[in-house]
């Protein structure tokens, strides 16, 4: 893991607990807030922030982040674009990844597949009605805790009216799970993330993306239909409609709320096999509550590393998804 020259023991007045993960673009932090609530702190890396273009997409995930609210997103705390090191704090979810829960305990069975499936719509509902298009739903970006999933990471979000400041000719996102205009640089708008939502809930039911991967996924999403073998058969219905391939056919959020609702006698959530996984890091969590902060900053179990895990995928490179456009073309 590359590591800063120095690790910062506070960031915007926040204390600096530990070190969740580095990437591309930077590290994210677990922190504390003066009263004790968790939080997940992004900083920039130093050779970013002399970027005028960089510090416009940081400044746009700020504010499209910032934008929205509901009980299935994490809700940004504070942010500081113009620092010398540009932050953003987001609440902590001590919950497992989607793709970290399926690929440890299996697809989730059509109970917790419904309620996995209505926490999302809600959540896409609450950052399409803040006129975001969010652009990179994928099992990475979902988190799940104990009270219901959380979509995270507004790094390649779209506000509405706002203009794009990506190079001309490179589309981003993550290919199995972008809508086919997404792909082909077409406009995108609110069919474009329900998309997005059939493959993460194809990936919930089956325990891989309905399109397959490697360098022709991009070709499959364009020109074939999903594998959805597997999935629930009533799952599936739900599903299909939101993978078609035109996005004018595709179901609008609050009538596929009201089918994918779970009936009174389904289980509560959250599914064992993730609950055992949150009270792992709730426990983790408590372990660090009196740690100096005037130690050294050290790495966090990796139990506790989904949260930045999610919020570094948005150095997705551009070169990964130029190549699958181009293989397309």
């Amino acid at each position: 893991m590359r590591t800063p020259v120095s690790d910062p023991l506070r960031v915007g007045g926040y204390r600096i607990v530990g070190r969740l993960g580095s990437g591309g673009m930077g590290w994210v932090y677990l922190a504390r807030s003066r009263a004790g609530r968790p939080l997940a702190v992004k900083v920039v890396r130093p050779e970013f922030v002399a970027d005028d273009e960089f510090r416009m997409r940081f400044a746009r995930e700020v504010a499209a982040a910032g934008a929205v609210s509901g009980a299935y997103t994490a809700a940004v705390v504070d942010a500081d674009p113009d620092a010398d090191l540009p932050w953003l704090a987001t609440v902590y979810v001590p919950g497992p990844s989607l793709t970290e829960a399926v690929r440890s305990g299996g697809p989730l069975t059509e109970p917790y597949l419904r309620r996995l499936g209505a926490g999302l719509v809600e959540a896409l509902m609450a950052i399409h009605a803040a006129g975001i298009v969010h652009r990179d739903l994928k099992p990475s970006n979902v988190l799940l805790a104990a009270d219901g999933p959380r979509v995270i990471d507004f790094g390649i979000s779209r506000l509405a009216g706002s203009s794009s400041i990506t190079q001309a000719g490179v589309v981003m996102g993550t290919p199995p799970f972008m809508a086919p205009e997404q792909l082909s640089g077409g406009s995108v708008g609110p069919p474009t993330d329900v998309f997005a939502l059939g493959g993460v809930l194809a990936f919930a039911a089956t325990g891989r993306s309905p399109f397959g991967s490697g360098e022709r996924v991009a070709y499959r999403v364009q020109t074939e239909p999903p594998d959805l073998d597997g999935a629930p058969e009533e799952l599936c219905r739900l599903i299909l409609p939101c993978l078609a391939k035109d996005p004018a056919a595709r179901p609008r959020l609050a009538p596929l709320l009201e089918l994918l609702a779970p009936d009174e006698s389904a289980p509560p959530w959250p599914p064992p096999s993730v609950a055992a996984g949150i009270r792992s890091r709730e426990r983790d969590l408590d372990s660090r509550q009196g740690e100096d902060s005037r130690a050294a900053v050290v790495s966090v179990p990796s139990c506790l590393q989904s949260h930045a895990q999610a919020l570094l995928d948005a150095g997705l490179t551009d070169a990964m998804v130029a190549g699958a456009v181009a293989h397309v073309r």
